[in-house]
Order: C-alpha cells, then sequence, then structure tokens
C-alpha cells in the first residue's frame, strides 16, 4: 500500500498492520505533512483534532510543570501513533506534542480514526494493544530513570530513537537528551563522552552518531530489551 506523496505505507508500523480495507477507509481523510523541529502540535488541555502517524519525523510528549520547565514522557518515532486520547475517550492533550526531529507524518482527522475505531474490531485490538505498549514504555522509563545510571540510560535512548529513525545518525542535542533522561546536562555530557571513549559513538554539536549499535547494546540497561520485547510481543504478529 501507498500513501501520497510516494511514501509507503510501512514507514509507519502501526499503519502497517492496518488491513487494506481499513487503510483504504482512512486514506482519503489522510494528509501528507512535513513538520519543522520545535513545530507545536497541541498544547496541554487542548483538544486532539487529528492523529499523527510519523513516517520520518519523531514526536515528543512533553510534561509542563508549574515553573515552566518541561519533562520528555514520550518519544514517537515510525513505529507508533500520536493521539492516544482520541480512542480512549477524552480527545484532550494533557501533554505538549512538539516535533523533536523534522520530517514527514500523515495527519488523520479525529473524527474518521474514531469512526473507524468504532467500526473494526481488529482495529480496536491492534490500537488497544499500541496502547499497552506506551503504558509499558512510559513505566520503564520511570523505573529506569529512578534506578541505572546516566551512561546505560544514555545507551537505551539513543538505541530506541535509532530504530524509530532507522538510522544510526540521531539530530538530538545534549540538552534535550538531558530533558528526555530527566537528568542534567553535565550528567549527559560526561555519559556521552564515556561512550565515545569506547568508540560506541560519536558526538558532535546538534547530532550524535552510532558506530557500534551491538557493544552500544551490552553498555545499555535491560529496559532497551524489556520495551522491544514487549513490542514484538503485542504488535508484531496480527
Amino acid at each position: 500500500m501507498s500513501i501520497p506523496g510516494g511514501h509507503t505505507l510501512r514507514q509507519n508500523q502501526v499503519l502497517s498492520a492496518f488491513s487494506e480495507a481499513e487503510y483504504e477507509y482512512l486514506s482519503p481523510h489522510a494528509t501528507l505533512l512535513s513538520l519543522d523541529a520545535g513545530q507545536v502540535i497541541c498544547q496541554p488541555g487542548e483538544f486532539m483534532d487529528a492523529a499523527y502517524f510519523p513516517l520520518s519525523a519523531m514526536i515528543s510528549l512533553v510534561s509542563i510543570m508549574e515553573d515552566g520547565s518541561s519533562t520528555e514522557i514520550s518519544l514517537v518515532g515510525n513505529e507508533g501513533m500520536v493521539g492516544l486520547p482520541i480512542i480512549l475517550g477524552s480527545g484532550v492533550s494533557t501533554h505538549q506534542v512538539v516535533t523533536q526531529i523534522a520530517g514527514n507524518a500523515l495527519r488523520c482527522s479525529a473524527n474518521v480514526l474514531k469512526d473507524l475505531f468504532n467500526r473494526s474490531e481488529s482495529l480496536r485490538r491492534l490500537l488497544l494493544r499500541y496502547t499497552q505498549v506506551r503504558l509499558i514504555q512510559v513505566s520503564q522509563n520511570a523505573a529506569c530513570n529512578r534506578k541505572h545510571t546516566i551512561e546505560a540510560r544514555l545507551a537505551r535512548s539513543l538505541l530506541l530513537v535509532r530504530d524509530c529513525l532507522c538510522s544510526n545518525e540521531i539530530p538530538l542535542t545534549q540538552e534535550f537528551i538531558a530533558n528526555m533522561l530527566g537528568t542534567q546536562r553535565p550528567g549527559v555530557n560526561i555519559a556521552a563522552q564515556l561512550l565515545q571513549q569506547k568508540g560506541l559513538i560519536c558526538s558532535s554539536r546538534g547530532k550524535i552518531t552510532i558506530l557500534d549499535g551491538e557493544a552500544l547494546e551490552s553498555v545499555s540497561c535491560v529496559c532497551y530489551q524489556v520495551v522491544l520485547a514487549e513490542y514484538s510481543r503485542l504488535l508484531r504478529p496480527r
């Protein structure tokens, strides 16, 4: 199956699990967008009028604190979908939704997705399993940020972003990575230097390149494999 603009459906792993009939129902109401880095899609408390299926973009869900500081809660790349409040019933985002890595995404009307969700039992099972994966990811991240070293957490995060982008070149600043890990930037600098000294990554301004993914996995905490295993268990077979 193909989508507008010559992109393939399989660029997004949730969309690729849609049946032909489900995708044909959604397709006329879907729009291919080019998202810029830093582009805000939705603010906390706003109704989400559309769901987004990233193809090459990466979208962040950010919690805004009372003092104006922010913490990254979840990253969504081509493995997933942004817009769970739509299918869960409230339709209201509790987080700021912002593009972290520029790229393309497919935008689908909330009403169309809700209608398709209600019509198709197989799609309901798929999206509810994806919801469970996201819950597992968020809860595992919370435990990981409390229990594991910054070096191991950085390795895990880089591997997850690599998997989402299907690329060893990761255009993220250390400031954003610090927010993602819930730590201070100096700690991220030290962890990145340690990984670089081991020959696992190369860090330059605004970009980190993974040089040895297999060795990076050995440095990463077990959380990377836990989330990966749950994703495969719940979403791969349909």
